[in-house]
């Protein structure tokens, strides 16, 4: 739990009354206002270009918190109380002049209190909105800037938004965000490797036979074709969301916690990922186009045939990829990463699948199988170890069968609520803790190791492979793993 009060501060949201603001950032805010942890001087303003009056971006926020917020955690004193924080102006962010409303909105006195501008815009307006803030006097060395991924589309194009918003903040001001290192089971691991003397001594290449990180949508391109068209599931998930979660499997032990020793962690093992020649990716990158099918028990159509589709697209909308660390500890020990939409179920996981005994002193009939640590991100956040044990009895020979060590927090109540990712994560940025966000080192290194794959599809002129909606991709994704004796795990 979150259990302290935060310094005062403003709080600029910029793209105010987009989607990911009125979903998921102004209810953390709310939850951190509910729960007190925001001081009472602090103030929110959500930014855009559209000219809403404050009484009706209070009305558009209240709608949301009514629709992402439980009713058990909404009443109207807590409402009335947290509307009183929150205000709006109007900004163009590629017009310069503009900026002046925001100075105005937040008064001679913001520089006595730290201000966090939250960039829930497109990337492509990272460099224009800070590069306004700077010119008109709007940042200071007590200023933060949240920025979302993706980062650019690639290496090039990441480095010249990292260097438009560096000309305006210091790095150790700018908070590059990835919603998955807030949730609680992802900070878990930490806490399961580097606390437990059973873990770390086996979190090798000598113990572990694979790793897998899936993360599984359900839905669609939901309206948003032409955006989702122009990124595609290795650029919108793989070279953020499952990097990271690879990096949090796969570093070695930091000095301490602080957030300079868990990134050079992290930035030892992107450096690690060997990068893919072109005859390599198309054997080790599988991507792939859902057609029409049924998906959570309705037809729907296919990626080309969504509103706004083009029949010329190639794009992925799934990539099952192996990766592979070229260092002491994971040398040999394949990473298989596996995105997609349109597939059965929704969820997030990672595997850790174990070596099996040298070997078996029990009957073949016992099914011996290895030892797998399962860490379940979404839509339920769970940790579960599968082991051996002894089926109970008289029956003739001793006989082991599989069971489930369940390693999850104790169910909790009402009144001890988990903290969801952006709450935790706005909270950090506020008390200008950097652990769990991303530094630009990362971000480049991870865009390289993606190009590669990108470059190697592009040469090879393949198209994508395709799959029927509803079902787990192509047929290639399960070969990837079943041609060195592998299968992908199956707890959906």
């Amino acid at each position: 739990m979150i259990n302290k009060l935060a310094a005062p501060c403003n709080i600029v949201v910029f793209g105010g009354n987009g989607d990911l603001a009125i979903r998921k950032l102004l209810p953390a805010m709310y939850y951190l206002h509910r729960d007190g942890h925001l001081s009472d001087c602090t103030r929110i303003l959500g930014a855009s270009r559209s000219n809403l009056s404050r009484e009706d971006y209070l009305d558009l926020v209240r709608k949301g918190l009514d629709q992402f917020v439980p009713e058990t955690y909404r009443d109207e004193e807590t409402w009335q109380a947290f509307a009183k924080r929150i205000d709006y102006v109007a900004v163009d962010a590629t017009d310069e002049s503009s900026f002046a409303n925001l100075a105005q909105a937040l008064g001679s006195e913001f520089s006595d209190q730290t201000t966090v501008y939250y960039l829930s815009t497109s990337s492509r307006f990272f460099g224009s909105i800070c590069l306004g803030l700077k010119a008109n006097n709007l940042v200071l060395p007590n200023s933060r800037v949240v920025i979302e991924k993706p980062i650019g589309t690639d290496y090039a194009s990441s480095c010249v938004i990292n260097d438009a918003v560096g000309q305006a903040f210091e790095e150790n001001n700018i908070y590059r965000i990835d919603h998955y290192l807030g949730k609680e089971t992802v900070q878990n691991l930490l806490a399961l490797r580097f606390a437990n003397a059973l873990f770390e001594p086996v979190w090798t290449n000598a113990h572990i036979d694979n790793v897998q990180i899936t993360v599984a949508e359900s839905v669609g391109v939901e309206g948003r074709w032409s955006y989702y068209d122009d990124s595609g599931a290795l650029r919108d998930m793989v070279q953020n969301h499952l990097l990271q979660l690879l990096c949090l499997v796969a570093m070695g032990v930091p000095v301490n916690l602080d957030e300079d020793a868990v990134r050079a962690e992290k930035i030892k093992v992107l450096k690690s990922l060997k990068l893919m020649k072109p005859e390599e990716v198309t054997e080790n990158a599988i991507r792939a186009q859902y057609n029409a099918g049924v998906a959570e028990g309705k037809e729907v159509p296919g990626y080309k045939d969504e509103e706004g589709g083009r029949p010329d697209s190639s794009t992925e909308t799934f990539v099952a990829i192996r990766a592979d660390i070229h260092n002491w500890r994971w040398r040999g020990v394949p990473f298989y990463l596996r995105t997609g939409k349109r597939l059965p179920s929704r969820f997030s996981e990672i595997v850790i699948e174990f070596k099996d005994v040298p070997h078996s002193i029990f009957p073949r009939s016992s099914n011996l199988m290895s030892n797998k640590l399962v860490i379940r991100l979404q839509p339920e956040e769970s940790i579960q170890l599968f082991m051996m044990n002894k089926v109970p009895g008289l029956s003739e020979g001793m006989k082991v069968h599989p069971v489930t060590l369940d390693l999850s927090q104790p169910d909790h109540t009402p009144q001890d609520r988990v903290p969801e990712a952006y709450e935790r994560l706005i909270f950090d940025v506020i008390c200008g803790n950097s652990t769990l966000f991303v530094h630009r080192n990362e971000v480049e290194a991870a865009w390289k190791w993606c190009d590669a794959i990108l470059e190697g599809w592009q040469s090879q002129s393949i198209p994508p492979h395709t799959y029927m909606a509803g079902s787990w991709g192509p047929q290639a994704a399960f070969e990837l793993v079943a041609k060195s004796g592998r299968s992908w795990h199956e707890s959906q």
